[in-house]
């Protein structure tokens, strides 16, 4: 039972935080794990059929599926050849590149070499290409014959000695062809009820292929040397003819070449490097002589004018004369320096040696002028020699464009003979090659190793059917019970209560049992003294129960509805509270007689009122005998003592409903003045006044007791009420939202409490009650 303290004073009605401590931070994770756990606990029994479900036909799957093994073979794409017959092929044969091995596996599924492998291997007679065995493939083969048209077996009688296509696809169907990672092996796979079969038939399909590749090898190399034949004849009588057009044209244009070279080119070529040569030549010469002449312009009386004696260059250097005399002038240069630096400039040893000095300068001079004459000659004579080879290439040259055209003809003529012969001899390599591949074909591809029988089948796979049997069962039981969980749009939990009608939950009232609580001893009287006195008749165990358990969990969700109303703080008083419910058979009947008793049974002074005036259940319960009640008071036709009966053992006073008649207009008389009038009365004699009301959903009299209710109670059942209708209960009477100060949920269920509330789960334990002396329900 949840009991809510509610302290707004302003008929605001705040949301009731219920959240345990430790989720407020990180509270999702929490939510998520509890929700997880609450569903196990709500739906394992669907989520553990669903799951036996699945074993169950896996199971079965793998009784009448009928085993199949895989037989695998590798075959090699790329064989390198032995080195004593690596001829340059005639085709050429690039790496195998993806589309070249895609292309290759496509060719082993062919129709053509399953054709053959089942005529070879005899196939047609085979019961699992004939569909008539009992596995479940036989049956799909059945399926789609019978599915089929006619036209296929008018084909397959017309085909004398062909397989049919159903065998054909059969094979293919059962064969798989895969590259063996980046490699150029291809792995071939075949599978058959037979182990024997499936190894026989594979090792079959791959002979087949290495077999159909040898022989197309060695028809390319057939047609090719055959066409090569032909070619390098022709080659051979075109490449002389283009020979002989070469020399008869020499021989009619006077055209002779030396090296394979003409000789007016070879001419040209020579002067162009005579020129060269005497360029550069009148070029030193040119250079030396303007050297020579620049030293002679200085005076060589002057000392400044053996500076530049070095200039002239190697010829200076290697000239004897100038060498001794430039000796003796340094060594007199030094020794006048010492008689200066001794007896003074001026004096006469100094001065006869700075003579002697002037004169071996003016010798120096003169040998230099006489080297200047040579140098002068030597320029003329290689200008002249330059001017008489400008001369003589300029009549070749001109001599030569002469036969400019000419020479363009025997080019063109002696490129096409070289470019015939160049191609003769190719064609010749590659004939010899051709020949030699012909005597000696060997294949590409081969087979790494035969496919033997292979030990255990491929499928279906034990471990692997049965748990995708399991885990599907899990998943698929996971995914209805959470789909039946979603579509459970009923109430079960108070913050559920909280949260979707934003309305505090005054209590959970749990389920009681009919059979458990025992009668309290009741004194027998007899039928007309009941009648005369108005006592009411004794209840069902279930109106008795908070008289008859007061120590129960049911009579503490009673006591916390009393202490909701009165501590109420949106009225300043609650004397008339009016018990009602969005659908009938909802427990309000019974939650309001026994809030009635337990008022009663507490000293106060109660008083319960059927207003139900159309299914007056209460009244037959309590008073199933009266002759008058609520509408005969009303009228005036009785008085309000005459109405009402009396409960002995709790002091509560009952004010029935008699129903004579079908009543048309049962909201007109709720809402009439009397009534009001009539309820006044009641205000001023009883402290509580407890209202039982029809349900909101079937009619609209509840709508009519706003004026005569202080505060309303909503009961709703646990577990049967649908949210929706709760809501549209409460959206089409907003008078009575606006009044209720709360929910109380009944029927509850409390065991079942802590698979829907999983953090509050310890809450419900009947434990906490028996520790204070209570019972439980």
């Amino acid at each position: 039972m949840l009991q809510n303290n509610i302290k707004d004073t302003d008929r605001l009605r705040l949301p009731v935080n219920l959240t345990p401590p430790g989720q407020t931070d990180g509270g999702g994770i929490t939510e998520i794990i509890n929700f997880g756990i609450g569903l196990l606990r709500r739906q394992y029994l669907v989520i553990l059929f669903t799951a036996a479900l699945a074993i169950a036909a896996s199971l079965l799957y793998l009784r009448l599926a009928t085993p199949t093994y895989t037989a695998q073979v590798q075959i090699l794409l790329a064989n390198p050849r032995a080195q004593f017959v690596q001829q340059q092929s005639l085709l050429a044969e690039p790496p195998f590149d993806l589309n070249q091995i895609e292309t290759q596996i496509q060719l082993v599924r062919s129709k053509v070499y399953a054709v053959t492998v089942i005529d070879q291997l005899k196939l047609t007679d085979d019961p699992d290409f004939s569909a008539s065995g009992p596995s479940l493939h036989s049956v799909w083969q059945r399926v789609r014959s019978w599915a089929s048209t006619g036209t296929r077996k008018d084909a397959h009688s017309d085909r004398h000695g062909v397989p049919s296509d159903e065998i054909v696809d059969a094979l293919l169907s059962r064969l798989s062809v895969s590259r063996v990672g980046y490699s150029n092996v291809i792995e071939l796979g075949f599978s058959s009820s037979s182990a024997a079969r499936a190894a026989e038939i594979v090792n079959a399909i791959a002979n087949t292929y290495v077999a159909d590749q040898l022989n197309a090898k060695f028809d390319a190399n057939r047609r090719a040397t055959t066409w090569l034949q032909d070619r390098l004849s022709e080659l051979g009588d075109q490449a002389i003819a283009a020979q002989r057009a070469v020399d008869v044209y020499k021989t009619q244009n006077n055209i002779v070449s030396l090296d394979g070279r003409l000789i007016d080119e070879q001419q040209i070529t020579e002067m162009n490097n005579r020129l060269a040569v005497a360029r550069a030549q009148t070029s030193e010469a040119t250079a030396k002589l303007a050297r020579y002449e620049t030293l002679l312009t200085s005076d060589p009386n002057k000392t400044s004018s053996m500076v530049d004696l070095d200039a002239i260059g190697t010829d200076g250097l290697n000239s004897a004369i100038i060498t001794g005399l430039r000796q003796q002038y340094l060594e007199l240069t030094r020794r006048e320096a010492e008689l200066t630096a001794r007896v003074g400039r001026d004096h006469l040893a100094v001065v006869n040696v700075r003579n002697r000095a002037r004169e071996f300068r003016v010798s120096i001079f003169a040998e230099i002028r006489r080297l200047a004459e040579v140098s002068r000659s030597e320029f003329e004579l290689a200008k002249q020699r330059q001017e008489e080879i400008e001369k003589q290439l300029s009549r070749a040259v001109t001599q030569s464009r002469s036969v400019n055209s000419a020479e363009l003809t025997i080019k063109g003529l002696e490129s096409r003979a070289k470019g015939l012969r160049s191609l003769y001899e190719t064609f010749l390599q590659r004939y010899m090659g051709s020949a030699q591949q012909e005597t000696f074909p060997i294949s590409e591809t081969r087979v790494l190793f035969p496919a033997s029988p292979p030990s255990s089948k491929s499928k279906p796979k034990t471990r692997l059917v049965l748990a995708l049997g399991i885990v599907g069962g899990l998943v698929l039981g996971i995914g209805l019970a959470l789909l039946r969980d979603l579509m459970d749009r009923v109430f079960r939990t108070s913050s559920q209560v909280e949260t979707v009608l934003e309305l505090p939950c005054l209590s959970m009232v749990p389920l009681l049992p009919t059979d458990k609580p025992s009668k309290p001893p009741v004194r027998s009287l007899k039928s007309d003294d009941v009648v005369q006195r108005r006592i009411v008749s004794p209840p069902t165990a279930i109106h008795r129960a908070v008289v008859g358990m007061p120590l129960s969990r049911y009579t503490e969700a009673i006591r916390s509805i009393k202490l909701a109303i009165d501590h109420n703080p949106a009225k300043i008083s609650s004397h008339v509270i009016g018990i009602t419910s969005a659908l009938p058979n909802e427990g309000k009947t019974t939650i309001a007689a026994s809030l009635a008793q337990l008022i009663g049974h507490a000293g106060k002074r109660a008083i319960i009122v059927d207003c139900d005036l159309r299914n007056p259940s209460l009244s037959s319960i309590l008073a199933p005998k009266a002759t008058c009640g609520l509408i005969e008071v009303a009228n005036g036709s009785r008085s309000l003592a005459d109405a009402i009966w009396q409960d002995p053992t709790t002091n509560l006073a009952f004010l029935p409903v008699v129903r004579r008649g079908a009543l048309l207009h049962t909201s007109e008389i709720l809402c009439a003045d009397a009534i009001s009038k009539l309820f006044d009365r009641l205000r001023a004699d009883y402290d509580y006044i407890i209202v039982d009301l029809p349900p909101l959903t079937p009619l609209v009299d509840v709508r009519a007791t706003s004026s005569l209710i202080d505060c309303y109670v909503l009961v709703v059942e646990w577990g049967r009420t649908k949210i929706d209708v709760v809501q549209h209960a409460l959206h089409t009477a907003p008078n009575i939202h606006e009044a209720l100060i709360g929910v109380v949920l009944s029927k509850t269920d409390t065991k079942a409490m802590a698979r829907y509330d999983g953090h509050r789960s310890y809450y419900y334990h009947d434990s906490h009650y028996i520790r204070y002396g209570l019972s439980g329900s």
